[in-house]
């Protein structure tokens, strides 16, 4: 969600500080004592409540949703946020997924899990599958399970790992992209 589809709110910086951590959140979070897991969880929360409430979707957001609905493209929100925060941001835009795998269902991106569990849901083989993200947890994913992957860049300059299958700079870039594939 931060950065695809909506703007970046959360201070990273602000959480690992708040919690006291290094490094990805999740990822130390989880090696945390369960005391410890459960106090970091609560000012997690905190931040990404307090984000979502202010959440506004990126440029191009509602217009490409339109057009992969006309074209009967199914989708799922693969996110690290926790469910709690995703039904926040979804109730506010109105925004509607066919399935959502959250840090709560699922193990957190760059694990493919939710991943190739989406193509399960949708019973449908990998190679038909896109993994659309603005980071390198959305890209690595998808590269660890074979499946497509578009980075949207949003300007930015970062050197990604596995190099993603497409780049765009926007989400009006990626509504482009997807009704170029559209049979005439």
């Amino acid at each position: 969600m931060d950065g695809t589809l909506t703007r970046p709110l959360l201070d990273f910086d602000r959480i690992r500080a708040d919690i006291g951590i290094t490094g990805p959140i999740l990822e130390a979070i989880s090696k945390m004592s369960e005391i410890d897991q459960r106090r970091a969880h609560e000012i997690l929360d905190r931040h990404e409540i307090e984000a979502a409430h202010a959440s506004t979707l990126n440029d191009g957001c509602l217009e490409l949703l339109h057009v992969v609905r006309e074209m009967k493209i199914r989708t799922a929100l693969i996110t690290r946020n926790s469910r709690a925060n995703v039904d926040i941001v979804l109730n506010i835009h109105r925004l509607t997924f066919d399935t959502i795998f959250t840090r709560d269902n699922a193990p957190p991106k760059p694990d493919p899990t939710a991943l190739l569990n989406a193509c399960i849901f949708f019973n449908e083989p990998i190679e038909n599958c896109w993994m659309i993200g603005d980071g390198f947890h959305d890209i690595d994913a998808a590269h660890a399970c074979g499946m497509k992957s578009v980075w949207i860049q949003h300007d930015e300059t970062e050197v990604l790992k596995n190099p993603p299958w497409r780049a765009v700079r926007s989400l009006e870039e990626l509504t482009n992209l997807l009704s170029s594939l559209r049979p005439m």
